[in-house]
């Protein structure tokens, strides 16, 4: 990448908006919008300090383009790390295109996706973590996800794993010391305390591992399913939660034929709702394909909420069904529907808790009450909290999961390497192996293809 050119992009969406923002980052980006910026109070530009703003007209030789708002902010003391300046221009999209196209012609070049954080990576200003988190921050959705992002960015989470690596690294400059004096029968490296710090780093990066199950389902909405028999009240449900009419309520079975889904945030977390055709048996081939499709959601979801009809008298279908999913090895909420119509001598409750031990205790709702409905959204909020531990770093980027994944097989592989008196030669392929893939996270080891990866799906300005 040549950080020798001075980029510009529009910063803000495109279409007509009540502002536009349009950035440029470089060496000649002062001098560059010097040469198209008239200063209401004639100042140059190019002679002012950084962080300053000031009003003005964009100007193509005599044409007044637009009134605008200029800011400088001089490198390093900017996002980039270069000189950098925003120009706040009215929304019209022939006014940002003529802006844009004046700058180029003056000696910018339209910048590629990402590559304004790209520059603020290779210029130090932050490292690869930080820079992704950028993107999650952008694409966040809810108050979870926001925060998880947030987070990445202050840097604590690579900090952590620059300091495992550093100390990896120590060690393993240790072993090749050894190795450079085998002839002298010299220990540089301490076993019992390499082993003690193995045991530690394993421990930590199974955490960092485990914590990517929660951290996936914050980061990109939790898939919940809803799944029961037919007219066991799923699609009422899904009306309730959502509080709109969403899915058509019958009482003819099978009036949900395929899989309905909607977002809901509950407590700043992001629920991805699947209502889904009533399980059963069927001859009717439309809705045999929504069945399918129910099962099929219910294997991807990470929480599963089954619908039962407390008057329900097949309870030996209930148990059937509860059988299936719990084979699957989700997050399971029981629910025991239409209580408000209810006789009180329904044992399928009783059944259920003494068929299935470890199942929760069914919540009672009616889904024409409020109270039960907020009560379910409060058990869905806990059930996610559940899936997160007491992990307080949350990994939410596969590329960090893969990667973490890597080196905790290398250090298990040391680990037993060591116990079996492995010699030392051996233990470094593994141990730098390790101290690779630890790099790969942070950026400390980089390439053009992990760099191409991350920042591929940047927005453009950004």
């Amino acid at each position: 990448m040549q950080l020798d050119k001075t980029i510009v992009a529009l910063a803000t969406p495109s279409g007509t908006g009540a502002v536009g923002l349009i950035r440029i980052s470089g060496k000649q980006a002062i001098k560059i919008a010097s040469k198209c910026f008239k200063s209401h109070r004639d100042i140059d530009i190019i002679k002012q300090a950084s962080h300053k703003t000031f009003l003005g007209w964009i100007k193509d030789g005599k044409r007044i383009i637009d009134k605008v708002l200029l800011t400088i902010f001089k490198g390093p003391n900017s996002y980039t790390g270069e000189n950098i300046i925003e120009i706040s221009c009215h929304g019209s999209n022939y006014i940002l295109q003529e802006i844009l196209d004046l700058l180029v012609k003056n000696g910018a070049e339209p910048a590629k996706a990402g590559e304004f954080t790209l520059r603020a990576f290779l210029n130090k200003k932050m490292d690869l973590t930080q820079a992704e988190a950028v993107a999650d921050l952008i694409s966040s959705e809810s108050k979870a996800s926001h925060e998880l992002a947030i987070n990445q960015m202050r840097g604590g989470y690579s900090k952590n794993i620059s300091d495992l690596r550093g100390q990896l690294i120590h060690f393993a400059s240790m072993i090749a010391l050894e190795l450079d004096f085998s002839e002298e029968d010299v220990e540089f490296a301490n076993r019992y305390e390499f082993l003690k710090l193995l045991g530690v780093i394993e421990s930590q990066l199974k955490e960092l591992s485990d914590s990517f199950a929660y951290g996936s389902v914050i980061k990109n909405g939790v898939p919940v399913a809803i799944i029961g028999k037919p007219n066991a009240g799923k699609s009422s449900l899904l009306n309730a939660l959502l509080n709109e009419d969403k899915a058509i309520v019958s009482e003819i079975e099978g009036t949900t034929r395929d899989s309905i889904e909607d977002t809901l945030v509950i407590k700043g977390i992001q629920f991805r709702f699947i209502d889904t055709a009533g399980l059963r048996e069927t001859k009717d081939k439309i809705e045999s394909i929504g069945v399918k499709r129910a099962i099929e959601n219910a294997k991807k979801a990470k929480i599963l909420v089954y619908i039962y009809d407390v008057s329900d008298k097949d309870i030996n279908g209930i148990l059937d069904q509860l059988k299936s999913i719990i084979s699957l090895d989700k997050q399971i909420i029981l629910i025991q529907n239409k209580m408000d119509i209810s006789t009180g001598k329904e044992r399928s409750s009783d059944l259920i808790k003494k068929e299935f031990k470890k199942l929760p205790t069914p919540l009672s709702i009616s889904t024409n009450e409020k109270g039960s409905i907020n009560k379910l959204k409060s058990l869905l909020v806990e059930t996610v909290n559940e899936i997160g531990g007491d992990s307080q770093t949350i990994v939410t980027n596969v590329r960090h999961h893969n990667s973490l994944n890597k080196a905790l097989k290398d250090i298990q592989s040391v680990k037993k390497a060591m116990k079996d008196s492995v010699s030392g030669d051996l233990i470094s392929v593994d141990l730098n192996s390790a101290i690779y893939s630890l790099g790969e996270i942070t950026g400390e080891i980089d390439s053009d293809e992990i760099l191409g990866n991350v920042f591929q799906n940047f927005c453009i300005g950004k």
